[in-house]
């Protein structure tokens, strides 16, 4: 996870060691007349609350007990669940007032939450098959422990899924980030991720994660790009005080209306749910061809007055960029060149190929197009873009850098 340049969590609380506040959640729970004791086990009440089903939209009167699972006969309602349940042989246990047995399902999640974050919290998440009853019944219990609980946000994501089917041990379709980062950079998987809406379903596909891998590789090369050519200019710069005398060097009116839609386009998509899959595209690609566009302009002459304007404009569009990758968890915590490395470095190994090989092959088509064979420098090119290693041509030398391979077969990871 840290790969994936995931913050740590504060806590990660195991149940084993919060028995005594299950416990006493669910003694709040009985005293407040919404649970009851049966031969050691401890059923909640769901007709005690007048409300119950109001996060999933799930009614009592709906419910259709026995169809799954036989109902348990001791039950005051079929749809009532299990806060304790008495010890059985082979099973782990504790001591209780209620006699030896271990926590329902739900009743840890809630006792937990309200241990380290109170019974009032701002956001509780979790995959979208847990709304019903997992989580209605989260919502039901700490209420009846406490009135005043409240989550002011549920947020449910949707699965990955593979071939459309969702990833399952049970299925066999299933595989570790460890493996798929064998093969692509973590940053380009956390790409992939964040490239559908939270709450939707994410297919997996092996041509999507070599788009992401091209993505990441683009967004890095034009920030490497900016950064060498701000630092060539570095002289150039204007610095307080250094200005020419009676001007004010400003950004330019492109970069100003690209720096205002950049920021405008991500605060309406962050505060649209979170919607994180167009975050990249639209005003945050505008950025990126403008940095491309002036990189290259200021390269050429230019009279001071603008040249200090374009050098003005790429830092502060460069400051946005960064500013938003950051907020996505995507700005490389190396340099950019070392993380272009790292990126060419797993297009080799989906490519089966080493940094030697492609050196001796670019050179075979260097030699062929001295010698005027075109057919066999056309034939290098498009066999190593099969592979997705692209060869581009950049004055007198040649130069390689990683692409979506031309034909790509969908395949789990090895």
């Amino acid at each position: 996870m840290a790969d994936l340049q995931c913050l740590p969590p504060t806590h990660q609380p195991r149940v084993s060691d919060h028995m005594e506040q299950i416990k006493d959640m669910i003694t709040q729970i009985i005293n407040n007349d919404c649970a009851y004791v049966v031969d050691g086990d401890v059923f909640f009440a769901v007709d005690k609350i007048s409300n119950y089903g109001c996060l999933s939209g799930q009614k009592l009167e709906n419910h259709r007990a026995g169809e799954r699972v036989a109902v348990d006969s001791r039950k005051r309602n079929p749809a009532d669940f299990a806060l304790w349940k008495a010890a059985k042989p082979g099973e782990p246990s504790w001591e209780s007032p209620w006699g030896p047995g271990r926590p329902g399902w739900h009743i840890e999640c809630s006792a937990m939450s309200a241990h380290y974050l109170s019974f009032k919290f701002d956001i509780h998440g979790g995959g979208i098959d847990l709304i019903f009853p997992h989580h209605e019944n989260e919502v039901a219990q700490s209420r009846a422990a406490c009135q005043e609980s409240c989550v002011s946000y549920w947020m449910h994501n949707g699965h990955v899924t593979n071939n459309n089917e969702k990833m399952s041990k049970s299925l066999g379709n299933f595989f570790t980030i460890r493996q798929i980062t064998e093969r692509y950079h973590p940053l380009a998987l956390r790409h992939f991720l964040i490239s559908a809406h939270y709450r939707s379903p994410l297919n997996y596909s092996v041509l999507q994660l070599e788009g992401a891998s091209e993505a990441v590789y683009y967004i890095y090369q034009t920030l490497q790009d900016c950064e060498d050519t701000l630092s060539s200019f570095k002289e150039a710069t204007p610095s307080e005080g250094t200005e020419p005398k009676g001007k004010t060097v400003r950004v330019l009116p492109d970069a100003e209306k690209c720096i205002k839609g950049l920021q405008k386009d991500f605060l309406d998509k962050m505060a649209d749910d979170l919607n994180t899959s167009h975050v990249l595209t639209g005003a945050f690609q505008d950025a990126l061809k403008f940095i491309n566009n002036n990189t290259n302009t200021l390269k050429k002459k230019q009279q001071k007055q603008r040249q200090l304007a374009i050098i003005q404009s790429l830092t502060e569009i460069e400051k946005e960029v960064k500013g938003v990758l950051d907020i996505l968890g995507l700005l490389p915590p190396i340099t950019y060149s070392e993380i272009l490395e790292q990126l060419k470095g797993k297009a080799l190994i989906r490519a089966d190929l080493t940094e030697e090989q492609i050196s001796r092959l670019i050179e075979e088509r260097i030699l062929a197009r001295k010698e005027k064979d075109f057919a066999k420098s056309d034939r290098i090119r498009a066999d190593l873009t099969v592979k997705g290693i692209a060869l581009m041509d950049v004055g007198t030398e040649t130069i390689w850098r990683p692409c979506v391979p031309v034909e790509q077969e969908e395949k789990l990871p090895s």
